[in-house]
C-alpha cells in the first residue's frame, strides 16, 4: 500500500520472526536494544547463581518497558532462570542495584534464594536469605 513500510520485526525473547505492515515507521523502533551483555550460571556453596552481565544501555535506560525487555533477554539465554525467584531478585537489581552501584559488573541471582515480599527484597539489597556470596 502507498506510504506504508514493511519493517522485519525481531523480538529478542523468541527465535520467531515475523513481517508486519505499518503506516507510521518512526513511531516503531526498528532495534530492541540488548540489556544482556551475557549470563553466565556458577556454582554457589548452596546451589547455582546466575551472573547477568547488564549493557550500557540497561545501566542507563530510562524505559519503563525496558525491565520486562531485559527479562525476557535474560530467559531467552538461560531458560532454567525463569522461576518466581530468579524473576524478582532480577527485578530489584534492576530497581534498585543498577543505581545504587552502577559499576557492578554482574547481578547475581541465586536459586535458592526465597520469594519474598517487595520490601524484604528491597531491605535485604536483593539478597533474601543470606548475604551476598
Amino acid at each position: 500500500m502507498a506510504g506504508e513500510t514493511a519493517h522485519t520485526v525481531v523480538d529478542y525473547a523468541g527465535p520467531t520472526t515475523s513481517t508486519a505492515v505499518v503506516t507510521n515507521p518512526s513511531a516503531i523502533p526498528t532495534r530492541i536494544p540488548a540489556y544482556v551483555a551475557r549470563v553466565r550460571w556458577v556454582p554457589d556453596a548452596r546451589g547455582r547463581s546466575l551472573r547477568v552481565y547488564p549493557t550500557a544501555a540497561a545501566r542507563t535506560t530510562q524505559d519503563p518497558a525496558a525491565r520486562t525487555t531485559a527479562w525476557r533477554q535474560v530467559v531467552h539465554v538461560a531458560p532454567a532462570a525463569n522461576t518466581v525467584t530468579m524473576h524478582a531478585q532480577f527485578d530489584c537489581h534492576w530497581s534498585y542495584a543498577r543505581i545504587a552501584d552502577p559499576s557492578k559488573p554482574s547481578w547475581n541471582l541465586e536459586t535458592w534464594r526465597p520469594v519474598v515480599s517487595a520490601q524484604t527484597m528491597f531491605d535485604t539489597r536483593c539478597n533474601p536469605g543470606g548475604p551476598e556470596e
